[in-house]
C-alpha cells in the first residue's frame, strides 16, 4: 500500500490485487471552490432530506463524523467508522465491478475521491466524495443494511462477467470522466455516450455481473424504503443528488415494490430514473439478495456455470463435488446428455482445495492449461470420490498401477498410476499419470509426450465463479485503466477565484476577520461576474452581520446572473432559501 496512506486493521486485512486501487486522498488538494461546492449541497441535501430520508442517514451522518462545512478526511472517517467495523479508501473514479464489490466484502467503502464542479453541483455522472462520502458512509451505521452491504460485496465480486461487460464498464469510466472534465467539447461527450448506448445495446445475453449490477444500482444506488406511498431514501445516488432527491419524491418517478425482477431492469446512468424500487425494510434486500444467488453459477456450477466462463474470457474458477477447484481461463468444454464430461483451460492454471493452492499445483506446474474428465466411470454406479481404499484396489485405481479408466460419454483416461491426493474427509480429489492417453473418443486430448497428466476427481461440477480459488496463485496487480481522471491546469483567473472563495471562508470560519465582504464582491461582479456560489456566501455573511446595504446587493447581482443564467436560478434560489431559514431560526 501506497506509503502515504493511512492504514488500520481493517484495511490491513485487503489482498494485494485491491491494494492497486487505492490512491491518496490529497486533502490539500481541494480548494476553497470545492468546499464551498460540498457545504452547499450538504446544508441543502440534509434541510431536503431530515423530511425524506431513511432515519439512519440523519443518524449515520453522526457516527460517521461527516460534517456539513467540510470536506471529510479519510483518516478522519477511518477513526470513526471502524467503531462500526467498517473503514473508507480513496480511489480514482469507477473502479471494475468485481473489485468494487469486492471491497465491500472486506467491509470497506471505496470512495471517489475528486468531487464534482460547481457547474454539475446538482448531479455528476462521475463518482465523487459527496456521492461516496455523504451518499453511502451514513447508512452504513444501520447494522442491517451495513450486512446487507458486505454480504452484497462477498456475493457480487464471484460473479461471472461477460466479455462485453469489461469494455462496457470501461466505456461508461470514459464517458463519466469526459462529462465532468471542465474541458470537453460536446462531440467528444456526444461520442462517448454513443459509444455507451452503442454497447448497451448490443451486450447480448446479459451476464450474471450485469444482472447483479442491476440489484446494486435499484438497491444501494436508487433504493427506497418504507410504502410505494410513502418512501424514504437511502439509495446513495439519491441521498448525495440534489436534483435527483427531489425529483425521485414526485409523481413523475413511478414508485414500485422490490423484488427479484430488477435484476432484469437496465438502468441509464446519464439520465434520471423514470421509476424507483421500493423495499419495505433492509432485511428484504437480503432476502432478494439470496434469491437471486441461487440463480448464481456460484451455487449451481453445472455446464451452464462451465460455460458462463468460457464466454467471460476471463480468470475464473469450477469447484468439483469432491472440493478440489479449478482456476484458470476456461476455453472449452465437451458435454454429453446436458452434462459436462470434460474441461479444459488455457496458460496458467492453479488447483485447489478450500480456497487454498495444492502444493505443487501452481501456475509454474500448470503453465499450458489444465484438462479434466468430469463424471463417473462407464458402468460402475459407485463414483470414484465415493469409493473406499479397497474398491480403488478393485478397479486398479490404485499407485504403481497401469489403468484404463473409461467415462460416461467416451472420455478415457490410459496411463500408469504414479499417486493420488486427498481432502480432509478421505476422498480422493486428484490422480497424477505417467505415460498417458487421454481420448474422446478418436480424438486426442493428451498424450504422452505432454508430461505428466493430473487428473481432477469429480463426479459434477458444485461452482462456478470469477476469480481464482486462491487470490495468491495469480498476479492479479494487473489493472491498468483505459482513462485517468481529467485534472487541467488551473488558469490565473481560477486561481484568482479561487483565492476570493477562501478569503470568505477564512472570514467565516474566524481566521481572517477583517477582510472586507463588499470588496470581494465588488471583485467577484468585475471579474467573476458568472460566479453566484460565492455571492450567495457574501449574502449569508451579510445577513447574519445585519449588513442589509451587503445583503441587497448581493441579491440584485444574483437576479442579474438568473436573467444571464437561467440554468442556475433554482440552485440560487435554494442557497438563498437555506440560508433564510437559518437566520429566521
Amino acid at each position: 500500500m501506497d506509503n502515504s496512506i493511512e492504514s488500520n486493521p481493517i484495511l490491513n486485512r485487503l489482498p494485494k490485487h485491491l491494494r492497486q486501487f487505492i490512491k491518496p486522498q490529497n486533502y490539500e488538494d481541494y480548494s476553497a471552490i470545492d468546499q464551498a461546492v460540498w457545504r452547499y449541497v450538504m446544508r441543502k441535501n440534509v434541510d431536503f432530506l431530515s423530511k425524506v430520508a431513511h432515519k439512519s442517514y440523519l443518524e449515520g451522518l453522526q457516527k460517521t463524523g461527516i460534517s456539513i462545512e467540510t470536506i471529510p478526511n479519510m483518516y478522519g472517517m477511518n477513526r470513526i467508522l471502524k467503531d462500526i467495523g467498517w473503514a473508507a479508501v480513496a480511489v480514482d473514479g469507477f473502479i471494475p465491478p468485481n473489485a468494487f464489490m469486492e471491497f465491500q466484502a472486506y467491509n470497506v467503502l471505496v470512495i471517489a475521491s475528486d468531487i464534482r464542479q460547481l457547474e454539475h453541483i446538482d448531479y455528476t455522472p462521475a463518482p465523487d466524495i459527496i456521492h461516496e462520502g455523504a451518499g453511502h458512509a451514513p447508512i452504513i451505521a444501520n447494522p442491517e443494511y451495513a450486512e446487507y452491504l458486505r454480504r452484497f460485496g462477498e456475493i457480487g465480486c464471484k460473479a461471472i462477467s461477460s466479455a462485453k461487460d469489461y469494455e462496457l464498464y470501461e466505456a461508461v469510466r470514459h464517458l463519466s470522466i469526459i462529462k465532468e472534465a471542465p474541458n470537453s467539447s460536446e462531440k467528444d461527450i456526444e461520442s462517448a455516450e454513443k459509444k455507451v448506448e452503442k454497447l448497451q445495446q448490443n451486450m447480448g445475453e446479459p451476464s450474471e455481473m450485469a444482472h447483479i449490477r442491476n440489484l446494486h444500482w435499484w438497491t444501494v444506488e436508487y433504493g427506497l424504503i418504507g410504502t410505494t406511498e410513502n418512501p424514504k431514501i437511502y439509495g446513495a445516488g439519491l441521498l448525495s443528488s440534489i436534483g435527483e432527491s427531489a425529483w425521485c419524491m414526485t409523481d413523475k418517478v413511478k414508485k414500485m415494490p422490490y423484488s427479484i425482477e430488477t435484476t432484469f431492469k437496465d438502468f441509464d446512468i446519464t439520465k434520471p430514473q423514470p421509476q424507483l424500487y421500493v423495499t419495505p425494510d433492509f432485511a428484504h434486500l437480503s432476502l432478494i439478495l439470496e434469491e437471486f444467488a441461487n440463480t448464481m453459477a456460484l451455487r449451481n456450477g453445472g455446464l451452464s456455470g462451465i460455460e458462463k466462463l468460457i464466454q467471460s474470457n476471463a480468470l475464473g474458477t469450477i469447484e468439483l463435488s469432491t472440493g478440489i477447484q479449478i482456476s484458470g481461463i476456461f476455453t472449452k468444454v465437451i458435454k454429453n446428455n446436458g452434462k459436462p464430461i470434460y474441461v479444459q483451460t488455457i496458460g496458467k492454471t492453479a488447483l485447489s482445495y478450500r480456497e487454498k493452492e495444492i502444493i505443487g499445483h501452481g501456475v509454474e506446474h500448470h503453465k499450458d492449461g489444465f484438462g479434466s474428465p468430469i463424471g463417473k466411470l462407464k458402468g460402475i454406479n459407485l463414483a470414484i470420490e465415493d469409493m473406499s481404499p479397497r474398491d480403488l484396489s478393485a478397479y486398479h485405481i490404485y499407485e504403481e498401477r497401469k489403468v484404463t479408466l473409461e467415462f460416461e460419454g467416451g472420455i478415457s483416461v490410459t496411463g500408469d498410476i504414479i499417486t493420488g491426493k486427498r481432502n480432509l474427509q478421505g476422498k480422493i480429489i486428484l490422480v497424477s499419470f505417467k505415460n498417458c492417453t487421454v481420448k474422446h473418443f478418436d480424438t486426442i486430448l493428451f498424450e504422452p509426450n505432454m508430461g505428466i497428466y493430473d487428473m481432477a476427481v469429480g463426479k459434477e461440477v458444485a461452482s462456478a465463479f470469477s476469480g481464482p480459488a486462491d487470490l495468491n496463485s495469480f498476479d492479479l496487480i494487473t489493472h491498468k485503466p483505459s482513462t485517468q481522471t481529467i485534472h487541467i491546469k488551473k488558469t490565473t483567473k481560477r486561481i484568482q477565484l479561487e483565492a476570493l472563495y477562501q478569503q470568505i471562508r477564512d472570514y467565516r470560519e474566524g481566521r481572517y476577520t477583517t477582510i472586507s465582504r463588499t470588496k470581494v464582491l465588488e471583485e467577484l461582479i468585475k471579474n467573476h461576474s458568472n460566479d453566484w456560489l460565492l455571492v450567495v456566501e457574501i449574502y449569508e455573511l451579510a445577513v447574519s452581520g445585519h449588513e442589509t446595504k451587503l445583503a441587497n446587493q448581493c441579491l440584485s447581482h444574483l437576479e442579474t446572473i438568473k436573467q444571464h443564467k437561467p440554468q442556475v436560478g433554482k440552485l440560487i434560489d435554494d442557497g438563498l432559501e437555506i440560508v433564510n431559514q437559518k437566520i429566521s431560526v
